[in-house]
C-alpha cells in the first residue's frame, strides 16, 4: 500500500508517517519501480503500535525503546513493566498537579464579584 493508504488504515497524517521514518520509528518501506513507498502489513502493525502508545501519552524515546523490548520476544518483560510503572507515576503527578490548579482557579473564580477590575480578585491574586 502507498502512504496514503497507510495513513488512512491507521487513521494517521502521511506527513506524520513520514516523521516516524525519518526518527527510525517506523523502518522506511522499499520502493516500487515507480519509486513509489510501498508499505506492508508490518508497517500498519508497528505504525498501530506507535499511535496507541502516543494515545497513552508515552514519550517518542519511550515507544523506541518498548519497539526494541517488543522486538525481543524471549525477553523478560521486566523493562516493559518499568516504562509503564514510571509513566503511570508521572501521569499521576500530573493529575495531582491539575487537581492543585482546578482547586486553586476554583477558589479564585468564587472570589470573583463581578465588579470593576479596580476590585477584581481575581487580578489581585495574580499581581506580584
Amino acid at each position: 500500500m502507498n502512504v496514503g493508504e497507510l495513513a488512512r488504515t491507521v487513521d494517521t497524517k502521511a506527513e506524520t508517517i513520514r516523521y516516524y521514518e525519518r526518527i527510525g520509528l517506523l523502518p522506511e518501506p522499499p520502493r516500487t519501480s515507480g519509486n513509489y513507498r510501498d508499505y506492508s502489513a508490518r508497517h500498519v502493525s508497528r505504525l498501530s503500535f506507535i499511535r496507541r502508545a502516543r494515545d497513552l501519552g508515552f514519550s517518542i524515546e519511550q515507544i523506541r525503546v518498548l519497539l526494541d523490548l517488543a522486538d525481543q520476544k524471549e525477553q523478560s518483560c521486566a523493562a516493559v513493566d518499568a516504562i509503564a510503572r514510571a509513566h503511570l507515576a508521572d501521569v499521576k503527578r500530573k493529575l495531582a498537579d491539575l487537581t492543585a490548579l482546578r482547586r486553586e482557579l476554583d477558589s479564585l473564580i468564587g472570589q470573583c464579584r463581578h465588579g470593576t477590575v479596580a476590585e477584581c480578585r481575581i487580578l489581585e491574586a495574580l499581581a506580584p
